[in-house]
Formats: structure tokens, sequence, C-alpha cells
């Protein structure tokens, strides 16, 4: 189930990251866009990106700066 639920987190804050690199580049937000200037639907895409990122960065940070995947000896 955190395997299912960090890897939802990990596309909405990649998303979320391309969103706010496109409003910075060109000018235009695509979330106010669809939903609506600080709408309640933009303003919960908006919080379910930011809880995507603390998710990430609650649940095993550790693996966000190693290959986890490999038993590292000492």
């Amino acid at each position: 189930m955190m395997h299912i639920l960090r890897m939802v987190a990990y596309a909405l804050v990649i998303t979320g990251a391309i969103v706010w690199g496109i409003v910075g580049f060109f000018g235009y937000n695509i979330v106010s866009a669809i939903f609506g200037d600080m709408s309640i639907l933009s303003r919960i895409v908006y919080a379910l990106v930011g809880l995507s990122a603390i998710v990430l960065l609650v649940t095993r940070p550790e693996e966000a700066f190693c290959d986890c995947s490999e038993t590292t000896r000492y």
C-alpha cells in the first residue's frame, strides 16, 4: 500500500513541477486554465501536489539519495 502511495505522490510531484515550469517559462498556468483561477478544484490540485511532496519527504527519504536496490557493505 505504501508503495502505491509513493508512486502516486511521485507522479503528482513531477506533474506539479512541470506545471510550475510552464508557469515560469511561458507565464501560462494550466491548472487555472482548466479549473479556474483559485477555484476549489484548483486549490485541491495544489493541495494534493503539496501533500505529495510531504509524503515523499516523510516516507523513507533516504531512497531519494541512494540506489537502495543494491546492498552496500562497509
